[in-house]
């Protein structure tokens, strides 16, 4: 049976999520976190306030009541590049918070039972029948009708950014901001970065004029580590 302090610490942590997801019911201050989150690098607010075409004090206010509920940071940098005296000081700059918020009422322990199920699996050896089984899931997001598969709309960009990917261009690149699978990719790396790529690798030819991109292992420090690069250079 649980202790009552055992009961307040998990209630304190729901009001924690809660209070998190409930910054993001203001429309603005929505639109300021997906854009902050979407880019790669840290945003000042200026460029928040241009993005979502409001002044740059509300762009202020906005961003930190989203730091204030945890899901944002703030990093200091001088934006122009120069050091030294008569270079300026550092400006405010916002990008995501570490970490992951997750609600679920009643609670749910799905991140328990998918950590339980990869060391099952990593334990077993079983790599490639996991990424068979993840390219066979990318491949089934297509519909199909009479004759055969149907493109799901949208080219490979928006399909993955509409799966949590949030990708972005790097060059001729795309990179994605996100792994979905962050958390299991922290502890078993080789075995959830292998289906992360084999079920992209899977989704890829369904999507409109994905027959002409490939998807390979390219890590960076941030995001996820798997990149995409077209024929034709076009994102």
């Amino acid at each position: 049976m649980s202790s009552k302090g055992e009961n307040e610490h998990s209630d304190a942590g729901e009001d924690e999520v809660l209070e998190a997801v409930g910054a993001l019911a203001e429309p603005v201050r929505r639109r300021l976190y997906r854009y902050v989150v979407a880019t790669p690098d840290a945003i000042g607010r200026d460029a928040a306030a241009e993005a979502a075409g409001i002044s740059r004090s509300l762009a202020a206010f906005h961003l930190d009541k989203l730091v204030e509920a945890g899901l944002l940071a703030v990093t200091y940098r001088r934006l122009s590049g120069r050091a030294g005296p008569g270079a300026g000081r550092p400006s405010k700059l916002y990008l995501r918070a570490p970490g992951e918020r997750a609600v679920s009422l009643p609670p749910r322990s799905y991140g328990s039972a998918g950590r339980l199920l990869a060391a099952v699996v990593d334990g077993a050896g079983l790599d490639r029948e996991l990424q068979s089984a993840a390219r066979a899931a990318g491949a089934a997001e297509v519909p199909v009708d009479g004759d055969g598969p149907v493109a799901v709309e949208g080219n490979p960009v928006a399909v993955l950014r509409s799966r949590g990917y949030e990708p972005y261009l790097d060059g001729t690149t795309v990179r994605l901001n996100n792994c979905p699978f962050h958390a299991l990719a922290d502890e078993f790396p080789a075995l959830t970065c292998g289906m992360n790529l084999a079920y992209i690798e899977g989704l890829l030819p369904g999507c409109a004029g994905g027959e002409g991109w490939t998807a390979a292992m390219d890590p960076v420090p941030e995001g996820c580590c798997v990149a995409l690069t077209s024929k034709t250079n076009k994102a």
